[in-house]
């Protein structure tokens, strides 16, 4: 394994890796292996600073997002080509509350309450 650079670095090194660690990860859409062998560290050294510098983590973060926002506009490009599975995924993620689910998904937030759910009618799979 490389030497991490930052082992020995003082904060004006350290900030200059962490610019270049946002540049990398926007240049590898967020993959985080990826930035960090192109800078020449490891991802341990990332990770604490996501956990210790909240500009850090926050400059991470929108990287995500934009890593999302490619991710759904390729989502849409198959769309448009009529590629039927990348219709139903869309739906099924995008389409619940007008009903395009598999499951029914029951969410709370109360805390320290009971929920009773009844399910009516039969499952015509079990009687088969």
């Amino acid at each position: 394994m490389s030497e991490d650079k930052t082992q020995y670095g003082n904060n004006r090194q350290n900030s200059t890796l962490k610019k270049a660690m946002v540049d990398a990860l926007e240049k590898s859409l967020g993959v985080v292996t990826t930035a960090c062998k192109s800078v020449g560290i490891d991802r341990g050294t990332h990770y604490n600073w996501l956990k210790a510098d909240e500009e850090y983590a926050e400059k991470v973060k929108s990287i995500e997002d934009i890593a999302i926002d490619f991710a759904e506009s390729k989502l849409h490009k198959q769309i448009e080509k009529g590629d039927t599975t990348a219709t139903i995924f869309y739906l099924k993620t995008k389409g619940k509350n007008r009903g395009y689910i598999e499951r029914q998904e029951i969410t709370h937030d109360l805390p320290n309450a009971n929920i009773n759910i009844e399910i009516i009618g039969e499952d015509p799979e079990v009687n088969e």
